[in-house]
């Protein structure tokens, strides 16, 4: 007994609480509505006035219980209230004009609502009297539900009679209506059954009214149209899960408490039943992949417009192309893996065109025991997938269909493999550059057209990401011939100058060859070719390292003397200053720059026009600086072509001197500057770091004998 008023006062006090919550949330709403008018809205005065009554009704509910003869005549004007608002939403799309049928039901509806204040004052006057006062709770429990169907049924007539751009309108609207009368069509039948009203559900009446004013007050607003519930089918997946294992509970619960009328033993066997049979759906629903798939494809094909979430598919599909992974797998096999799990396929593998136009095996995801032989898919096969660009159901292949020649294509080894499901052809601007073999799912089922329409989809997308790869290979193939043709050509260039000193001195020797200083210089200019043939070829290997070359203290006036020196034979470079400048360099990098430099300026400039050679040092950095009054360059070319590989503006020239100086010097920390002026010649000024300020720079290097 005591438990029983306990659980009592509890009702009691949630209800005192939802009521006033009711209270709050109604008043606030009507007051909200009413302070923000709205002419397009013919229902808003009928709304506010039925939010205000609803929201006094739920003040005498808290304060005198729903007993009382107050909260009842309130909520029969609430109710019609309800019924008046339910009638004007008619009027949303002018249909209140319209419907005139419907006219006679709400105003039978009406009069059956009107009839409760007379049942309560016969209640009143005959309230001492049990039987009479059971009669008027009967006959009022059935007035109420009566009222609630009928108002559904208009409900109903209201929002499926709509057209699309007036349920845009309607939808909050009718929800809030529906909450609220079938809440008391279950309130009001399963008190007429009972006899009495629950206070469980009479507690929970307050709630309804505030979720009911909370649904108006989003109706109300302008963009409610464009809001929408839209549940993600893992979620749809899972709420679906949920409403099987409630199912299995609910029946459990009436089972058992059915079967204990006919005593306790069989109610307990019922019950132990039950729990046995529960863990065993639990052993096999856990780790049954195919029973959990059975699941997932009938709710999809029965619940949803579409067998696919787009959205999910192609956002798991991107994830798993761009990810390598902590394994490092290859595009190959993540690109098998992205198109198998779009149609949860076991396995998959990738087949590339080879050289012959056949397609050979280039990777696979989970299916290792895949046999396909070199030349095992012709390329017969390869060109019919890149004619039809069609994808191939292989069971409708070995059930006889042919509906793109397939039956003469397809080849033996993946009708033969039973594992095989479907072959998607990758078509990249009308061009194959792959296929894709599906392994049958852990569900058995045909594809239909939105497989087709996805898996197509899908495959041009990956067969793009291959293009690109394939393309990626080609460019660094080509950079790779590039940098051997680019040392070929410093080869070359190095080659030419030599060829050119030779040259010159065999010339000469016509015509001294008879002069004993002459064959002295000669020998002396052939053992420097034969020293910078040998320099050259040890500096071969070294193209295109970047700057990988030891620098050390290297004093630029010996440099310059040294490379003045290799051109004395000529007698046209001169060292107009060599003041003692130790700069940060590599001696060999810088002498073979200033030779590059040198020569240009030699090509450059008129026969027997000197070339000059200026050391100097500002405290900072030592400069060395190849003037020559040749003809010189305009500003767009030394701005556009200058240091271009392979662009030279001399007949015959390789445009590698300039080029190759400037990166030796680079590699070595310092610049390369370059001023000139067509007519009137060129100053070349190679700028580097002094080795005793070459730690301000970055460049610090421990000081060693100068070079």
């Amino acid at each position: 007994m005591r438990a029983e008023m306990g659980a009592a006062a509890t009702w009691a006090l949630t209800g005192y609480v939802l009521s006033l919550a009711g209270a709050i949330a109604g008043a606030i709403v009507a007051a909200w509505l009413f302070g923000h008018p709205d002419p397009a809205r013919r229902e808003r005065p009928a709304v506010v006035a039925a939010l205000a009554i609803t929201a006094l009704w739920c003040v005498t509910l808290a304060a005198w219980g729903p007993g009382s003869p107050l909260s009842a005549l309130l909520e029969t004007a609430r109710n019609l209230a309800w019924i008046v608002v339910l009638y004007r939403l008619f009027a949303t799309d002018g249909r209140d004009q319209s419907l005139a049928p419907i006219r006679p039901l709400v105003i039978v509806l009406a009069v059956v609502e009107c009839l409760q204040p007379a049942i309560l004052v016969v209640d009143l006057q005959f309230g001492g009297v049990g039987a009479a006062h059971q009669v008027a709770f009967s006959v009022e429990a059935l007035l109420r539900a009566l009222v609630s169907v009928g108002a559904l049924v208009l409900l109903h007539n209201l929002y499926a009679g709509a057209s699309a751009a007036a349920r845009q309108v309607l939808r909050w609207p009718a929800a809030a209506l529906a909450g609220i009368w079938a809440y008391q069509l279950n309130l009001y039948t399963i008190s007429w059954i009972a006899g009495s009203i629950p206070v469980e559900l009479t507690a929970l009446r307050g709630l309804v009214s505030a979720a009911a004013a909370l649904l108006f007050a989003i109706g109300a607003n302008a963009r409610a149209a464009d809001l929408r519930l839209m549940p993600s089918r893992a979620v749809a997946f899972q709420s679906l899960s949920l409403l099987v294992i409630g199912a299995y509970l609910l029946a459990m619960v009436v089972l058992a408490q059915s079967l204990s009328l006919l005593g306790d033993g069989i109610g307990r066997l019922t019950q132990v039943g039950f729990v046995a049979l529960a863990a065993i759906l639990g052993i096999l629903w856990l780790p049954s992949q195919r029973l959990r798939g059975w699941l997932r494809v009938t709710a999809f094909k029965h619940l949803f417009q579409h067998r696919y979430d787009y959205r999910t598919e192609w956002l798991r599909f991107t994830e798993t192309i761009g990810r390598p992974g902590a394994g490092g797998r290859a595009l190959p096999e993540r690109a098998a893996q992205a198109l198998a799990e779009i149609t949860d396929s076991q396995g998959a593998a990738l087949l590339l065109p080879a050289e012959d136009g056949s397609l050979d095996l280039a990777g696979h995801w989970q299916w290792s025991e895949l046999d396909l032989p070199t030349g095992a898919c012709p390329p017969e096969f390869a060109a019919a997938l890149e004619r039809t660009g069609a994808v191939i159901e292989l069971d409708e292949v070995r059930r006889g269909a042919d509906a793109f020649g397939e039956q003469a294509s397809v080849p033996a080894a993946l009708r033969g493999d039973a594992k095989a499901w479907a072959v998607v052809p990758l078509i990249h601007f009308d061009r194959l550059v792959g296929v894709v073999v599906l392994a049958r799912p852990v569900v058995q089922r045909r594809l239909d057209w939105e497989d087709f329409d996805l898996l197509k989809a899908a495959g041009r997308q990956l067969a793009s990401y291959l293009a690109e790869q394939a393309g990626h290979a080609a460019l660094l193939e080509a950079n790779r011939f590039d940098e051997f043709n680019r040392r070929i050509a410093f080869v070359m260039h190095d080659i030419k100058n030599l060829a050119s000193q030779l040259s010159l001195l065999a010339r000469n020797a016509e015509r001294h060859a008879e002069n004993p200083e002459f064959r002295k210089d000669m020998l002396v200019t052939i053992t420097k070719s034969a020293e910078k043939l040998n320099a050259l070829l040890a500096r071969l290997g070294r193209y295109g390292a970047g700057g990988n070359a030891a620098r050390e203290p290297v004093d630029l006036s010996r440099v310059a003397r040294r490379v003045a020196g290799r051109f004395a034979d000529l007698n046209l470079v001169e060292l107009t200053r060599a003041d003692r400048c130790v700069v940060l360099a590599n001696a060999e990098g810088l002498e073979q720059a200033l030779v590059h430099l040198v020569q240009n300026a030699l090509d450059a400039s008129a026969p027997d026009v000197p070339v000059n050679l200026d050391v100097s040092c500002d405290g900072l950095q030592g400069r060395i600086e190849v003037v020559d009054s040749g003809a010189g360059m305009s500003a767009q070319f030394v701005r556009d072509g200058l240091f271009k590989p392979f662009v030279s503006s001399k007949d015959g020239g390789f445009g590698i001197g300039a080029f190759e100086a400037r990166e030796l010097v680079r590699a070595m920390g310092g610049r390369l500057d370059v001023q000139s002026r067509p007519g009137l010649g060129t100053r070349f000024a190679v700028v580097l770091p002094l080795s005793a300020t070459a730690g301000f720079f970055g460049n610090h290097t421990p000081e060693r004998e100068v070079a």
